[in-house]
């Protein structure tokens, strides 16, 4: 089962209609931030909250998961 333990945690980073959302796909996390900063900030102390004194094998991770975040962004119009 070791194997198949996962070794990163993905999250994603919106832009909502006052603070930026930052929400992870594997495991029920959700946060937010005034800036993208505080945002990246209070998901890694969210998420470090969430498995704190879990066995991360029973949410098929391994002992030490890295955070990949991706952000949502509109594409900037060209200015001509």
């Amino acid at each position: 089962m070791k194997e198949n333990l996962q070794h990163t945690i993905k999250a994603f980073i919106r832009q909502g209609e006052k603070y930026y959302v930052a929400e992870c796909l594997e495991i029920p996390v959700v946060t937010q931030g005034k800036t993208l900063d505080e945002a990246v900030e209070n998901l890694k102390e969210a998420v470090a909250l969430h498995l704190e004194g879990e066995n991360l094998e029973q949410f098929g991770l391994v002992s030490s998961p890295t955070l990949i975040i991706t952000m949502e962004a509109e594409p900037v119009a060209n200015v001509a």
